[in-house]
């Protein structure tokens, strides 16, 4: 794949995406006094289960019939008998919105129900302006985890079913196109992350079945819809893994818990050099998302991402090029934390990044 153009974020500090709050305009507030340069949208979980990160992105596949939601799950509909005739509908907006088709586009969308946080951003931005914001950030569901929380009619993980993860991936990748106009509109570069916690299950005995290559042709489907649409692309991931399938997807940023997970990087110190010649960041999520948080400052916490990064450039990694090509994050979302230790993380995460940019 083609280098993409160069993107040196020298320590840039951001958001995962979501926030303890049930009010947008105080989470808005946190994230543009801690991350005014790349601010994101937040999400709100604790407004009700529409806004967890999951069920935000299944609108699509409600108002076409071809899922229903029961309680605290989302089932396909794969056995009705008007199952045919709702796939063609899904295919036809899916084909429409992927042409450029405004009105099916935005059929792909979040609604204002379930994104409260994403509309109040919007907003917030068009009035404020982005006089210091460098990017605004998004994020959506990647497709391992949103696959294994969705299931099929008799109850089977969506996951495993090619046609029904084939629903999945379009939804979200078009979903991912909506949200990168939706930022680039507001006059300044989008920055797409696709949150996978979930993709540490490969190579676990209970996932057997699923592949290498289907964890990276999902991700890659996405991430190419993301860069096309004009966004930069990242992937999200809080646990050990073989960071080769992040890196084989060519997205521009690989996001990780350098906090609780920063070593399992070493075994990959080639594969994380080629990624970074070729022109990729790392996101390091330095800040832990736990009341460990509270025991850390920004000496300690510099401390430990300089000593990870020393023992990275013994194996042939140019510091200069790790600090350059460096994004600074907390380890994950703070959406079920209290929200004084959420603000503590995240006023704890800017200060660190100026730590480190020195």
């Amino acid at each position: 794949m083609d280098k993409p153009p160069q993107f040196i974020p020298d320590c840039l500090a951001t958001g995962i995406g979501s926030l303890p709050f049930d009010q947008p305009q105080t989470a808005l507030n946190l994230i543009l006094e801690s991350f005014p340069q790349a601010p994101h949208w937040p999400q709100l979980p604790q407004r009700g289960i529409q806004e967890g990160f999951v069920f935000q992105f299944l609108n699509p596949l409600v108002q076409t019939g071809l899922l229903e939601l029961k309680v605290n799950q989302a089932f396909f509909t794969n056995e009705h008998p008007a199952w045919p005739e709702r796939l063609t509908e899904f295919y036809r907006l899916y084909l429409a919105g992927e042409a450029g088709e405004r009105a099916a586009l935005k059929f792909f969308s979040i609604p204002p129900s379930a994104a409260t946080g994403f509309y109040a951003f919007i907003e917030t931005i068009k009035e404020t302006g982005t006089s210091q914001a460098l990017y605004l950030k998004g994020q959506l569901v990647g497709p391992v985890t949103l696959g294994l929380q969705v299931k099929d009619a008799n109850g089977n993980l969506a996951y495993y079913d090619p046609q029904l993860r084939d629903i999945l991936v379009k939804t979200l990748a078009l979903n991912a196109r909506w949200q990168t106009g939706q930022l680039t509109s507001l006059g300044r570069p989008a920055v797409i992350f696709i949150d996978e916690p979930a993709i540490s299950i490969y190579g676990q005995s209970g996932y057997i079945t699923v592949t290498k290559e289907m964890i990276k042709n999902d991700l890659t489907e996405i991430i190419q819809v993301i860069i096309t649409a004009g966004g930069r692309a990242g992937v999200h991931s809080c646990a050990a893994l073989d960071w080769t399938i992040l890196f084989e997807t060519h997205p521009d940023i690989v996001n990780l818990d350098a906090y609780n997970y920063g070593h399992s990087l070493l075994p990959y110190a080639k594969e994380l050099n080629d990624f970074l010649a070729w022109g990729g960041v790392m996101a390091w999520g330095i800040t832990p998302t736990s009341e460990k948080a509270f025991t850390e400052n920004t000496a300690t916490l510099t401390a430990k991402l300089q000593a990870l990064w020393s023992e990275l450039t013994a194996k042939g990694i140019n510091p200069k090029v790790l600090k350059k090509q460096a994004m600074i994050t907390p380890a994950c979302g703070t959406g079920l934390l209290e929200p004084a230790l959420a603000r503590h993380i995240y006023r704890l995460t800017s200060l660190t990044a100026g730590q480190i940019k020195g």
